[in-house]
């Protein structure tokens, strides 16, 4: 393999950094000691609630510095997918956290949270209720480009799993007769914000197979599943078969398989 300078660990946070709440053991560790190593690291999430400066501190909060531009969200991919659709100005209603609407705004969008709308974004948020379904989807009906920014079914938190966005992007497909396009992992536009930042050339690290995975095979880059977060036992995904070229039940214990199938490249 290829030496690890100008490399990048794209690492989800969900599952390997954390879990609702609780910090990973081992995982601000882990990515001190990848970065050590030479390894750059870009924290790619499919949770688009929050916003980059609380995705920065939460990391803070678990012994993991990073900047902002290191912080990659579905939400920024949303924004971007959308950016190449429509003009700055145009009007989007955020069914989605602070996290998309900080997102669509840093692109020039008009954020509305309720019909005429340009577009709809659809994004994990605890408020999620039937007057927002309604509005979205009455948006949609009536024209508005449909985007969601990603399609996870689950979230992991401690104990087990909630509901993710796909969960409620699919009520909201139901009730709009309207299929989203998908921004997150692995889509597209999330592999064209990965590259815009960071390079072409890295490793993938997360926990879900269906997404992490399928974005290290779409960019082109070797996939790391660890087993902390939906994949394996502890969670609703199987690990694939033939397995990923890296596989580790945390991160704390992936890095220094990373760490030395890199080092005398």
């Amino acid at each position: 393999m290829s030496d690890s300078r100008g490399r990048v660990i794209c690492c989800d946070l969900d599952g390997v950094v954390w879990r609702g709440d609780t910090p990973v053991p081992g995982s601000a560790g882990a990515i001190d000691a990848l970065r050590a190593a030479g390894w750059r690291i870009a924290f790619a999430t499919n949770n688009s609630s929050l916003r980059v400066v609380d995705y920065v501190k939460r990391l803070a909060d678990c012994g993991v510095a990073a900047d902002a531009d290191e912080v990659c969200t579905s939400a920024q991919a949303a924004a971007l997918l959308l950016s190449a659709q429509l003009e700055a100005g145009a009007a989007v209603l955020a069914c989605a956290g602070p996290g998309v609407v900080e997102a669509l705004e840093a692109r020039g969008f008009r954020v509305v949270t309720a019909p005429p709308a340009d577009a709809v974004v659809v994004g994990f948020h605890r408020e999620f209720d039937f007057e927002r379904l309604a509005r979205a989807s009455d948006a949609i009906r009536g024209g508005a480009r449909f985007v969601a920014t990603n399609s996870d079914p689950t979230y992991p938190v401690p104990g087990g799993v909630v509901p993710g966005a796909g969960a409620l992007v699919a009520a909201v497909a139901t009730a709009s007769g309207v299929p989203p396009e998908f921004a997150g992992k692995p889509e597209p536009a999330t592999v064209a914000l990965v590259r815009q930042r960071f390079g072409t050339s890295g490793v993938v690290v997360g926990d879900r197979p269906s997404t992490d995975g399928a974005l290290a095979l779409a960019i082109g880059w070797p996939f790391a599943l660890v087993l902390s977060g939906v994949a394996g036992s502890a969670g609703d995904e199987a690990v694939p078969d033939p397995a990923p070229p890296f596989v580790a039940p945390d991160l704390a214990r992936l890095a220094p398989d990373l760490v030395a199938a890199y080092a005398h490249a």
